[in-house]
């Protein structure tokens, strides 16, 4: 008995199997794939995967079988965000760390974002300044002008 080219023997299509479920699967997994390769916060030379797997489970009989599909991705992680923390003691001996934002430890630097000098973690340079002399009292200065004044 010859076959013709039009007849099929196993009519398993991917696409209909399921009533669509498994294109489904794959077009949601695809737009994952195609999200993560758009991330700039990726590594765009690195290859993405895409795995169907067909599970078949035959009856006892073996006239039927139970057809699971699992579409999965494998994806490339985010790159990591690196940044230098400052660690220390504060003088009542609490521990602090913040996030150094100048380049350098103890060095100020000009913020684009507000046009404001900031201190190596990110603070104010002025409003720094000004909580310092309010918390402690001025230096009394020395006027040795009114003094000489006041001895002659």
């Amino acid at each position: 008995m010859s076959m013709s080219k039009q007849q099929k023997l196993i009519n398993v299509d991917l696409t209909e199997l399921a009533n669509g479920a498994i294109q489904e699967k794959l077009d949601h997994t695809m737009k994952d794939v195609m999200t993560n390769i758009l991330n700039p916060n990726t590594d765009a030379k690195k290859k993405r995967k895409v795995t169907i797997t067909l599970t078949m489970a035959p009856s006892e009989n073996r006239d039927t079988l139970t057809l699971d599909a699992q579409v999965k991705a494998a994806l490339v992680p985010e790159n990591a965000a690196t940044t230098t923390v400052l660690v220390g003691r504060n003088d009542s001996g609490y521990i602090e760390a913040n996030e150094l934002k100048s380049g350098a430890k103890g060095q100020t630097y000009f913020d684009s974002t507000d046009s404001k000098l900031k201190t190596d973690t990110g603070e104010d340079v002025d409003q720094v300044e000004k909580e310092a002399s309010s918390a402690k009292p001025a230096p009394k200065v020395i006027d040795f002008q009114q003094q000489k004044k006041e001895t002659n």
